[in-house]
C-alpha cells in the first residue's frame, strides 16, 4: 500500500508542478502583452522586464494554487480511472478513503508552502515589485494616508495628529499631541517636526509650543524647547501605516489592524478581509482535492480535453466567488472574516457530498 500511495503522490505532485508553471507563465505572458508599452518607454531591457515578472511569481502562485491543485487531481484520478486502476482497487478491498488520502498529503503540503509563501515571500515580493514601478516604471502610488493627516489613539487617551512622516528619517512633520482628562482638554503641544532618538527610544520636538489649560478657567501656560516627548507610537508603526495590505507580512498585518483600531480608525474591512485570506486562501488547495477526486472517479471518461475544461470551469468558479464575496466583504455587506472563509465553506460542503457519494 506504501507503494501505491507514494505512486499516487508523486503523479499528483508532478501535475501539479506542471499546472502551476503553465498558469505562471500565461500569467507573465497577459501581463506583459497589457504593459508591454510601459517597458519599451522606460528603455528596460530584457533582464529588467524578467526581474520585475519574477516578483510576481508568488502571488501569481498563491492565486492559481487551487486551480492548479484541482486540475491536477482531475487528471491524476482520472487516468486511474481509464487504466482501470480503480477497480482494480475496488477489487482489493481499497475504497476512496485509501485513494484520496496521497492526494490529501500533497495538498497539505501544498498549504503550508502557501502559507509561508502568503505570510513571507508575497508581501516581500509585492514590496519589491511597487518600489519597482515607482522607481524604474515611474509610476505614483498614494499611501493609505496620503493628502490627508495621519491620527493616532495612544493608551492613553492622547491623540497624536501627524501630517506627514518621512521613514528614511523617521522624522513627523506637523505635529499635534492633544491630552485629555476624561472628555476635557489638559494640554496641546504643537510642532513643526518630530525626530525619534534611536538611542533615547523616545520622540524629540527641537520646538514645541505647549499650552496647558486649567480646568475652571480656562487659561493657558506657553512653554517651548527641545523636549523628549513620551509616545506609544513607534516609527515602524508610523512604517506600516503607509503599506498596502498585500505588503505586511502575516505579523505584520495583524499589528496593523489592532494599532488602527485602538487607534479609532474607520473602514478596515477591506485590510480585516485581506487578513483572513492569507490564512483561507492556502487552505483552499486541500478543499478542491475534495472535489476533484471524487468527481474524477464517478463520471465517465470523456479524454483529457475534458477533464482540463471540467477544472478550469471550477476553477474560475470558486475565484470568482472568492472575489465577489471578498467585494461584499470590502464593502461591509457582511463580515470581513466571513468574507475571507464563506467560499471555502461552500466548495468544503460540496467536497464531502462528492466525497459521500463516491465512497457509496
Amino acid at each position: 500500500m506504501k507503494v501505491l500511495s507514494r505512486y499516487i503522490f508523486r503523479q499528483f505532485v508532478t501535475s501539479f508542478l506542471f499546472a502551476s508553471i503553465a498558469f505562471v507563465l500565461l500569467f507573465m505572458l497577459i501581463d506583459m502583452v497589457e504593459n508591454l508599452d510601459d517597458f519599451v518607454d522606460q528603455n528596460i531591457g530584457l533582464t529588467g522586464i524578467l526581474h520585475y515578472y519574477s516578483l510576481t511569481i508568488p502571488a501569481t502562485v498563491q492565486i492559481t494554487a487551487p486551480v492548479a491543485a484541482l486540475l491536477a487531481s482531475i487528471l491524476s484520478a482520472g487516468r486511474f480511472s481509464a487504466s482501470n486502476e480503480l477497480t482494480a482497487l475496488g477489487s482489493a478491498g481499497l475504497g476512496m478513503r485509501q485513494l484520496i488520502l496521497p492526494f490529501m498529503t500533497g495538498g497539505a503540503i501544498i498549504a503550508l508552502v502557501n502559507f509561508f509563501n502568503a505570510s513571507i515571500v508575497e508581501p516581500a515580493a509585492a514590496g519589491a515589485r511597487i518600489a519597482y514601478k515607482r522607481t524604474i516604471l515611474n509610476e505614483t502610488r498614494k499611501g493609505l494616508h496620503d493628502g490627508f493627516n495621519i491620527q493616532l489613539l495612544e493608551p492613553d487617551g492622547s491623540v497624536v495628529t501627524i501630517g506627514s512622516f518621512d521613514p528614511l528619517s523617521s522624522t513627523a512633520k506637523d505635529v499635534t499631541v492633544e491630552r485629555f482628562d476624561g472628555s476635557r482638554l489638559r494640554s496641546r503641544t504643537d510642532a513643526p517636526e518630530m525626530v525619534f532618538n534611536p538611542q533615547l527610544q523616545q520622540w524629540i520636538m527641537p520646538v514645541a509650543s505647549r499650552r496647558s489649560f486649567a480646568a475652571d478657567t480656562g487659561s493657558a501656560e506657553f512653554s517651548s524647547g527641545g523636549d523628549t516627548i513620551a509616545l506609544d507610537v513607534s516609527p515602524q508603526s508610523l512604517r506600516e501605516l503607509n503599506l498596502q495590505p498585500e505588503e505586511m507580512t502575516l505579523v505584520q498585518h495583524y499589528r496593523y489592524l489592532v494599532d488602527k483600531a485602538r487607534a479609532g480608525f474607520p473602514k478596515l474591512e477591506r485590510a480585516t478581509v485581506k487578513l483572513h485570506a492569507k490564512i483561507s486562501m492556502p487552505l483552499s488547495s486541500m478543499i478542491v482535492i475534495l472535489i476533484g477526486v471524487p468527481l474524477a472517479t464517478m463520471k465517465q471518461r470523456n479524454g483529457r480535453a475534458a477533464e482540463i475544461t471540467l477544472a478550469l470551469f471550477i476553477g474560475l468558479l470558486f475565484l470568482g466567488l472568492q472575489r465577489t464575496v471578498a467585494t461584499m466583504g470590502y464593502n461591509g455587506i457582511i463580515e470581513p472574516w466571513a468574507a475571507a472563509w464563506l467560499p471555502l465553506m461552500v466548495f468544503l460542503a460540496a467536497g464531502l457530498l462528492l466525497y459521500r457519494k463516491a465512497s457509496t
